[in-house]
């Protein structure tokens, strides 16, 4: 238990890198759905989902190798580090050069033909995403949540301040699409001095023997990430080409995105708890993944973790009546009924991370790469078909299906290459129990706010009740 509570400790630690600043932009929604229509909501979220894909690709899975490489027994840290920067500049350097020479065209072909400078201005935070990227692995790995916490929180402070000086004080209607991301850009030169110090002693490296076998190993994973990205931003790209023409009566297929991308807000709180805990899990994993108990340890982790997914489930879902006016505008209101669907497809996906532990120690990270593309078909199917049927309704189900999917998949492999004691029976029926009370809360009408809230929150309680009298035995029998 005692690992067990170190985890969580380092994952509250980097939530306040990731969970906080990640918070806070979830806080620019009230205003970006209040200064921004649907339409042009949605050109912004097209936009970022663009880049989101794209990004995958400049890291080219040097994140993961640089962990797996510097915590091999005998290896050397810093040569480790020279050379996994070394590849993702010199990758990011290119594609962000090719992406400012033809940054009309691109624009042209993403829809805003007169807004080139939006391109360059992507490409620049994209190359600065990049190099960073392995200095912030970098602190995770030597055990410094504070300094990972202090760079992200920073940034997040800088962007939101920007987004209301931009937005609110000096307010131009003709350029307010720019502003957000001229503010995401100017915010992410801070990085570039948080790190002055590492990335200016840097210089390339390249060596025969080593180079190779990384770049081995971390391109399987960049496929992996990429067609895991495509899976999370896919439908909002493809929501613009495949929704028929009025389907939503009177309203652009722009208009659909927008209103698909606010709601989407909402399901990405799961997300910022599944990532808060992949940044202290994945190191956790590889530095624990010799000791004789780590099948049940990591069996465990995974237990409590679909657990805590539960409780945001169902926090989430059943107070969407007061969340909603966290949007601007009402208009945004309407798409609220998909929140519940995609927030268990991200609990499905915050498993699959766990399970997929198994190939990231065993090297076989091409099963990954197999499995997401396997997502990724089924992501491209069902919103091919669901689209013209069930607009972005059926866009949040492809979400669902997809991740659940990928999840069944890994959890069949890794059983055989890694077995792992899950408890899946009782998993099932804690993710069954949960929906039930989702949509069975959901189905009670209560006008009055305060008595609504009051009722959900006894729901919660009642919930956690359940759940400790359920679990009382088994905090006794932990592996230590």
């Amino acid at each position: 238990m005692s690992k067990i509570k170190r985890l969580a400790g380092e994952t509250v630690l980097y939530g306040l890198g990731s969970i906080v600043p990640r918070f806070f932009n979830f806080m620019l929604v009230p205003l970006h759905t209040s200064v921004f229509t649907p339409e042009e909501y949605g050109i912004v979220t097209i936009l970022f989902s663009y880049t989101a894909v794209v990004n995958t690709v400049y890291m080219f899975g040097m994140e993961t190798a640089y962990f797996r490489f510097a915590t091999k027994p005998g290896a050397d840290e810093k040569s480790i580090y020279r050379l996994t920067q070394t590849v993702v500049i010199a990758i990011s350097g290119v594609l962000s050069l090719i992406a400012m020479l033809f940054s009309e065209p691109l624009a042209t072909a993403l829809d805003v033909p007169d807004k080139p400078q939006l391109i360059m201005w992507l490409a620049a935070i994209m190359f600065i995403d990049a190099i960073v990227a392995i200095p912030f692995a970098r602190l995770r790995l030597q055990k410094k949540p504070f300094r990972f916490a202090l760079g992200k929180f920073i940034n997040i402070m800088i962007l939101v301040a920007l987004n209301v000086y931009y937005l609110v004080i000096y307010y131009t209607p003709d350029t307010r699409i720019d502003f957000v991301f001229l503010a995401n850009l100017i915010a992410n030169l801070f990085y570039i001095l948080f790190f002055f110090k590492i990335l200016s002693i840097w210089r390339p490296r390249y060596d025969k023997q080593i180079t190779p076998v990384i770049f081995n190993y971390g391109y399987p994973v960049m496929l992996t990430g990429l067609a895991g990205m495509t899976n999370e931003m896919f439908s909002r790209i493809m929501l613009n080409f495949w929704l028929p023409k009025d389907f939503y009566p009177g309203q652009s297929s722009a208009y659909a995105v927008g209103v698909f991308g606010a709601s989407y807000k909402f399901a990405v709180i799961m997300n910022l708890a599944i990532t808060s805990f992949r940044y202290a899990a994945e190191p956790f994993f590889f530095s624990n993944a010799v000791d004789k108990n780590s099948p049940q340890l990591f069996a465990r982790i995974n237990h409590y973790f679909i657990i805590v997914c539960c409780f945001i489930l169902l926090g989430v879902s059943i107070n969407l009546d007061i969340l909603k006016y966290f949007f601007g505008r009402p208009e945004y209101w309407e798409g609220l009924y998909i929140v519940p669907i995609l927030l268990l497809a991200y609990l499905f996906l915050g498993v699959y991370y766990n399970f997929s532990v198994w190939f990231k120690l065993t090297d076989k990270t091409y099963f990954g790469t197999l499995i997401t593309i396997g997502g990724m078909l089924i992501t491209i199917g069902a919103n091919y078909w669901l689209i013209p049927i069930a607009g972005y309704y059926g866009s949040s189900w492809a979400a669902l299906l997809c991740y659940f999917g990928m999840m069944v998949a890994c959890y069949f492999f890794g059983q055989k290459y890694l077995p792992i004691p899950y408890n899946i029976s009782r998993a099932v029926f804690y993710i069954t129990v949960t929906m039930m009370l989702v949509y069975g809360v959901n189905a009670i009408s209560i006008d009055h706010q305060g008595l609504a809230l009051t009722f959900h929150s006894g729901v919660i309680l009642f919930f956690a009740v359940f759940i400790f009298l359920m679990e009382r035995n088994a905090f006794k029998v932990s592996p230590r």
